[in-house]
Parts: structure tokens; sequence; C-alpha cells
């Protein structure tokens, strides 16, 4: 298809298939910048996640440090609240209040319009590239039909008409798959994001929580164990037997 024949179809349908170049231009350039975060953010969160569950007990070095290891990442908001409420659940000695749950709830909610940005463009483009190709196709075909009002007209150039019509459609219809394709993806890769910043709040609350933590070296904390009691020798459990007889006759001979 040469660049002539492209700029026929473009005319022939008034300029609409401009257009939708245009939108396909910009939806790629929607769907790469999203594709680019969202991947970056799957990769990175899910080794912020394992590093935090790594640790018995977070201090503050390791919150300042995964802080400036995770610059540009949802869970920076995270693992910031987290640092800068560090010293209140050092001195109460619990993360488990519903205090800093609550900071943390906050900090997910602010993040999460950030994550679908720009996705609107994506969901308009899906339903106006259809519609918008489908009047690039009838404005097409008034060309197509007004050649049969022409003296000595071709049927071939009518038929030949439609055809160059039908090209908008077709061209719309495949730009909107592309967006409903991509932007279906997309919602399924935020879910992923969102699930893993409520993990990682988890992991934050157990890692930085006061109470001490058993490890698989250390004796569990539990009820003393109990002993078992060393089994008598036969003679001596006949000994007991006759003490306790000739304890016992003397009292009944009184009675």
């Amino acid at each position: 298809m040469s660049l002539s024949y492209i700029v026929h179809l473009a005319n022939y349908s008034n300029g609409v298939l401009y257009l939708l170049m245009l939108l396909l231009l910009i939806e790629l350039t929607v769907i790469f910048d999203r594709g680019w975060y969202l991947r970056k953010a799957i990769h990175k969160g899910k080794e912020t996640l394992l590093t935090v569950s790594g640790h018995g007990k977070l201090h503050r070095d390791d919150l300042k440090a995964l802080v400036d290891r995770s610059a540009g990442l949802p869970e920076e908001s995270l693992l910031t609240v987290a640092l800068r409420y560090y010293g209140m659940v050092h001195h109460y000695g619990s993360a488990r209040g519903e205090g800093f749950s609550n900071r943390l709830d906050e900090a997910i909610f602010l993040t999460t319009p950030s994550f679908d940005k720009r996705l609107w463009i994506l969901d308009t483009i899906v339903t106006l590239a259809p519609l918008l190709g489908l009047f690039g196709t009838i404005l097409g075909m008034f060309h197509a039909f007004s050649i049969l009002a022409a003296p000595g007209h071709n049927p071939t150039q009518v038929t030949g008409g439609v055809a160059d019509a039908l090209i908008a459609t077709a061209s719309g219809l495949f730009i909107a798959m592309i967006g409903l394709i991509s932007f279906n993806a997309f919602n399924n890769t935020i879910e992923k994001v969102i699930h893993q910043m409520e993990s990682l709040k988890v992991v934050l609350m157990n890692r930085m929580d006061g109470a001490p933590m058993v490890n698989e070296e250390s004796p569990a904390s539990g009820p003393d164990p109990v002993h078992p009691v060393p089994e008598e020798k036969p003679a001596a459990r006949a000994a007991k037997a006759v003490t306790s007889t000739s304890t016992i006759t003397p009292q009944r001979a009184a009675s």
C-alpha cells in the first residue's frame, strides 16, 4: 500500500482517516506510558514486599533504606507513613492499633487514583473510534453513489468507491480492539498492584509490632514440659504393699 493510496483513502473519507490516525497515535502513547509504569510497579513492588517479609523486625534504618529504594513506586507512600509513625509504634510497643492501620489505609486510598491515570483516554477512544470510522464510511458512500448521477458512469467505479469507504470503518474497529484489550489488561494489573499494597500493609504491621517473635531455633513459650515418672522396681512395689497392709490391719483391730 503506497503513500499516495493512503492519501487517496483519507481524502475519500473527507479527512476522517486522518483523525483515526491521530487517535491511534494517542492510544499507543497512553498504552506505552501506562504499560511501562504498571510493569515497573508490579516487579519493583514484588521485590519490596519480599524484602520487607525477610526482616524479622523492622527498625528505623531499615525503613529509611526501603523508602529510598522505592522512590517513585506506589509502595513509597506506605513506607513513608511507616517511617513517619515509627516513633509512635515504638513508644506504645505495638503496631496493631487502629490509628496506625488507618494511616496506612489512607496512604493506599490516596495513591490508588494515580494507577488509572489517563486510562479514561483509552476508554474514550474505544467508544469513539468505531463511530468515527462509520462516519467516514458514510461520507465515502456519498462520493461513491454520486458517480451514478454522472453521465457515462462505470459500475466498477461505484463498487471500488464503496470498498474504499469501508476502510474507515475497518480502521476504527481495529483501533477500538487495541484499546479495549489494553484497557482490560491495565485494569487487571491495577488490581494486582492494589493487592500488593494491601499485602505490604499487613506485612508492615507484623514486622513493626513490638511483640516478641518466636523463631524455629528458640524454644516456644508455653506450659512447662511434663517429665515422665520413673517406673518402680517389682521389689519396691512389693515392700510398699506389705507396709500398707500392716498399717491397715491394726486400724481394723482397734475398731
